[in-house]
């Protein structure tokens, strides 16, 4: 049986998704979970290891980019990656709610410690049922930032050589695989042919 890549989601749903995990326990963790997925493009493992060093300025003040370490990443693929406003305000909260730490992990288990990259999965797969968000994982978020990224990087002068290194692939490739092709898109285009 052939695998289906995780959808991409719709602004309206994100918003959901983040309206949802607001209500629930811990809900400044849970709105950092979905921002690092959908507004950083974070794979499950690399939003599970993120320590505050890696967000954090020498001032204790959260930077305006997050550094994906390598020991963290896939294939040791680290990199830095310019933050969304959105989700530095809700990192900000987040660092505050906790104490304002200097060191440890950002997304933290019940238990203490670093939540595992299984118990990102496990989350998603939970939020997602909750909202009846068919064909969704803890890719999702991945997927539609890079489709994303994608679609809006000739709006800024980039290439999608820029979406790649966004996301931490060795290949361009790789990157083509994760972008959705938009319809609408696809029939203004054939106009101009």
């Amino acid at each position: 049986m052939k695998r289906h890549p995780a959808r991409v989601l719709e602004p309206t749903d994100v918003l959901r998704l983040l309206k949802h995990v607001s209500t629930s326990r811990m809900p400044t963790r849970n709105v950092v979970i979905v921002l690092l997925s959908f507004k950083a493009g974070l794979r499950a493992c690399e939003i599970a290891g993120l320590s505050w060093q890696m967000v954090l300025r020498t001032d204790g003040r959260v930077a305006k980019h997050l550094t994906v370490s390598r020991h963290i990443s896939k294939y040791g693929s680290g990199r830095r990656i310019p933050m969304h406003p959105d989700l530095r305000d809700a990192l900000t909260n987040h660092h505050s709610d906790l104490g304002s730490p200097v060191d440890g992990a950002v997304i933290g288990s019940s238990r203490g410690g670093h939540m595992t990259a299984r118990g990102i999965v496990n989350w998603f797969r939970e939020a997602y049922a909750a909202l009846a968000l068919k064909g969704c994982s803890s890719h999702s978020g991945r997927r539609t930032f890079i489709t994303r990224s994608a679609r809006s990087i000739s709006k800024v002068g980039g290439s999608l050589r820029d979406v790649q290194e966004l996301a931490g692939h060795r290949a361009l490739t790789t990157t083509e695989r994760y972008i959705q092709g938009d319809r609408d898109a696809q029939r203004k285009l054939i106009s101009f042919i």
